[in-house]
């Protein structure tokens, strides 16, 4: 079972400056624009952001992890806990975003979904299938 996180306050109760919801440069920011550039090399070297896209990407990261933390630390509440555990932000991912990040958490094994195939999918199959013999 994971170890518990203490409930962190909402960045912003305690004095930091704030600038269209975004937390300073000197605040916590969990996507720094190194590290958005880095990101970004990995999957093209020669991609380029301008100043505007990397703005922009940072602070839908920002939104986006604030969001998750604000939801997930109401799902502990309902819980009636003071703690905000990985399963609360599991739930969140899941019931939100249609997201599983496997290895935290519960030990329950995820079924893999098989997509459903149509009938046409079947006959080109079956007419590939057929061509290879020949």
């Amino acid at each position: 079972m994971a170890t518990p996180s203490p409930v962190l306050p909402r960045p912003g109760g305690s004095g930091q400056n704030h600038s269209a919801g975004r937390i300073s440069p000197e605040g916590s920011q969990v996507l720094s624009k190194r590290r958005l550039q880095d990101l970004v090399r990995e999957i093209d070297p020669t991609e380029q952001l301008d100043d505007d896209v990397e703005e922009l990407l940072l602070q839908v990261a920002d939104d986006f992890i604030e969001n998750v933390v604000t939801s997930s630390c109401q799902l502990a509440k309902h819980r009636k806990s003071n703690t905000l555990e990985t399963k609360d932000v599991q739930m969140y991912l899941e019931r939100n975003w249609n997201m599983y990040i496997p290895g935290f958490g519960t030990d329950d094994i995820r079924p893999y979904k098989k997509a459903c195939t149509t009938e046409a999918h079947k006959q080109r199959m079956a007419l590939i299938r057929k061509t290879l013999k020949k």
